[in-house]
């Protein structure tokens, strides 16, 4: 499978050839062609790049190709777009995309409002959105992203209309690598079915053998808990790998957006900071820190479905389904696992991962929420 067309704007788009049809038809087709949408689909089905093409489609002229690349860099005056870099989507930001709704169009035939994170807005978020959802101007157009209807309000759900998106499967995933990178056909496989088919982190697998190899000795060491002593260690030790492939994420870049806002500020570089910036600098570093932390949070998450999708392997050895293994590389330690543990363990575990991951994002400390969950994958006891 490959992206649905090589004409612009959807030629990014890949595998979801149904979702294509239906926006290309809206675009086109004013009859068809509601005031907001919402995308749904799991990490990287290709939401965002979705959502884009279809902005595009929307604002440029048929065939006005330069229109459409501006909007695919996100430079066109009529489109807005909010990706939070925090753990959730503040009110602030959420009004500022509002305010900028009821604008008209300054170049393009629709004002087109995404917003990548809709997941991310808390019941107070949500209804400073409702109300532009309810009563938008007739050539805006909004976009919303989320992995599901369901991590919205009810009252948010009934106002869009909802696109959801195929998964792919793990051999399409892989000939999309071998596509873009170039890399062995078997690594490509392997890293598909790790990152279970989401296509950015397979192309991560797949082009950084350090990766892979983290991955695999998290859960080796996981598969290694016997114990409260154990559960601390491991612990604390996936931690601090999440904490260091967050400041490598962040750090430069963080660099380079200090650089740049003190030289716009007139700071010579290595000359302390005025007191009269020094608000603006302390704000930039907030921001740095909150998006460290959600880099932080993904990252710790980002382990918590590797860990589900082991366990997901563990009990279908036990139910005697012969299923294809995600974790394929681990065959013989899972097969111990389901042999030693019972299925209620196994089911135990796997509630104790969903728990987990809402509390870190109800920001419990990550250390003492993963304690506790390994904790009970030890003990098959809920902690």
């Amino acid at each position: 499978m490959t992206a649905s067309t090589d004409v612009l704007p959807w030629g990014e788009v890949w595998g979801q050839d149904e979702a294509v049809a239906q926006l290309r038809s809206a675009a086109s087709d004013p009859s068809q062609l509601a005031h907001a949408w919402l995308i749904t689909g799991p990490p990287g089905s290709g939401r965002s790049t979705l959502a884009y093409a279809f902005a595009a489609a929307l604002i440029a002229e048929p065939g006005d190709e330069n229109a459409m690349r501006q909007v695919m860099a996100r430079t066109h005056p009529d489109l807005a777009a909010l990706r939070t870099e925090g753990v959730i989507i503040s009110i602030k930001e959420a009004r500022s995309l509002v305010e900028r709704s009821y604008f008209s169009p300054s170049l393009g035939r629709y004002r087109v409002m995404i917003m990548e994170d809709a997941d991310r807005m808390v019941e107070r978020t949500s209804n400073v959105l409702l109300k532009a959802l309810e009563e938008p101007p007739e050539q805006t157009v909004w976009i919303l992203c989320a992995p599901s209807d369901a991590d919205l309000l009810p009252t948010i759900r009934s106002r869009v209309r909802i696109l959801r998106l195929r998964e792919p499967d793990v051999a399409d995933v892989a000939r999309l690598i071998v596509q873009r990178t170039g890399v062995d056909e078997a690594v490509a496989e392997q890293s598909a079915r790790l990152a279970q088919r989401h296509i950015g982190m397979a192309q991560r697998l797949a082009t950084d053998a350090a990766s892979r190899e983290r991955r695999e000795r998290t859960l080796r060491a996981v598969l290694r808990v016997r114990g409260v002593g154990d559960a601390v260690e491991v612990a604390a030790t996936i931690v601090h790998s999440a904490t260091d492939d967050a400041k490598a994420l962040t750090a430069e870049r963080d660099e380079s957006e200090r650089e740049a806002l003190l030289r716009t500020l007139g700071v010579a570089p290595g000359s302390a900071v005025p007191p009269a910036v020094r608000s603006q600098v302390s704000a930039l570093e907030d921001e740095q820190k909150r998006r460290a932390t959600r880099s932080l949070r993904d990252g710790i998450d980002r382990v918590l479905t590797d860990l589900e999708s082991l366990y997901r392997d563990t009990l279908m050895r036990q139910f005697g389904r012969e299923t294809e293994l995600i974790n394929r590389e681990l065959t013989p330690d899972i097969e111990a696992l389901a042999a030693a543990w019972t299925p209620q363990h196994t089911l135990t575990v796997l509630d104790a991962i969903a728990l987990t991951r809402t509390n870190l994002q109800g920001n419990a400390a990550p250390a003492l929420a993963l304690e506790s969950m390994l904790i009970t994958v030890a003990t098959g006891r809920a902690a």
